[in-house]
């Protein structure tokens, strides 16, 4: 249930963190912990320090909130970079492939171009998902540096 201006964040408590394997046996990392959710109020601007609690050792938590409009820019930014990033894409491997398959006569090297063409495929290739995720699940929620007893904590936004 989305409650206008306010925001669901989950306090999550890791319980352990064990890897296991080594030098025969592939190395796997194995996280439990426990989630308490909490509502946390939007300031009507800017961005507010709010303290929140652990639901499982009861330390308190400092996270950073930012108001509804400049959380929804944000949102905007980062997903409209990753549009552009898509349209760069199709655009530096067109231009790669429509370069690179051309056969040059003796003597001719590619141009300048296309060695940028290719290092933008792959950078773009890359940045596109990255951004178009952090655009979906930015909420403006951020834990602010823990305080050393606060460490074994994260704080995590959940899609409401």
């Amino acid at each position: 249930m989305n409650i206008p201006g306010t925001v669901l964040v989950a306090v999550r408590h890791i319980l352990s963190d064990k890897v296991t394997g080594g030098f025969i046996r592939p190395r796997t990392r194995t996280i439990t912990w426990r989630d308490t959710f909490l509502r946390v109020r939007r300031p009507q601007s800017g961005k507010q320090t709010v303290e929140v609690v652990c639901g499982v050792c009861e330390r308190s938590l400092l996270a950073e909130v930012r108001d509804e409009t400049r959380t929804g820019r944000t949102k905007a930014v980062l997903l409209t970079l990753a549009a552009i990033s898509v349209a760069l894409f199709v655009a530096a491997l067109a231009y790669a492939i429509h370069e690179g398959g051309k056969t040059l006569p003796e003597g001719q090297s590619l141009p300048a171009l296309f060695p940028v063409s290719v290092i933008g495929v792959f950078v773009t290739f890359v940045a596109a998902p990255v951004l178009y995720v952090q655009g979906r699940h930015y909420n403006g929620v951020s834990m602010l540096s823990p305080r050393r007893e606060a460490r074994g904590h994260q704080l995590k936004p959940v899609r409401a």
